[in-house]
């Protein structure tokens, strides 16, 4: 299980994605995280990530920032339901990093079509 941390790991999503919104909100419903979106990125926050920081989802902690697959990863990793299991066996195979940003992006390039499938009504578009 995770370090105990001063506040809830913030899992920063794209609040303007459909699928990516289903996304943070499977984690939040299983795990301790508050969910942050792009448009909702507080000054202090959008100095902890990397440039290009809208080309994938990120999990902020006390002490790290987790982008993309690895974002993903850790966030799975903290889920209180059989989903972490996986994640934790994926975390023993050597050179997962390739596969898990393969993986990644590859599902990241298809949000249209997997929104299709699993989506929630985007915060950044209910306030158009």
């Amino acid at each position: 299980m995770a370090p105990r941390e001063t506040f809830p790991p913030r899992l920063v999503f794209d609040d303007d994605c459909g699928f990516c919104t289903w996304c943070a909100e499977f984690a939040a419903v299983r795990g301790q995280f508050d969910l942050v979106g792009f448009s909702d990125l507080s000054p202090d926050q959008l100095a902890r990530l990397p440039d290009g920081y809208d080309d994938c989802a990120h999990l902020l902690t006390d002490d790290a920032v987790y982008s993309c697959g690895e974002a993903i990863e850790e966030a799975l990793t903290r889920v209180d339901t059989p989903a972490r299991l996986p994640a934790e066996a994926f975390r023993l195979l050597p050179a997962r990093a390739g596969v898990r940003e393969s993986l990644y992006r590859t599902l990241a390039d298809n949000r249209d079509l997997l929104g299709k499938v699993a989506r929630r009504e985007p915060p950044a578009r209910k306030s158009r």
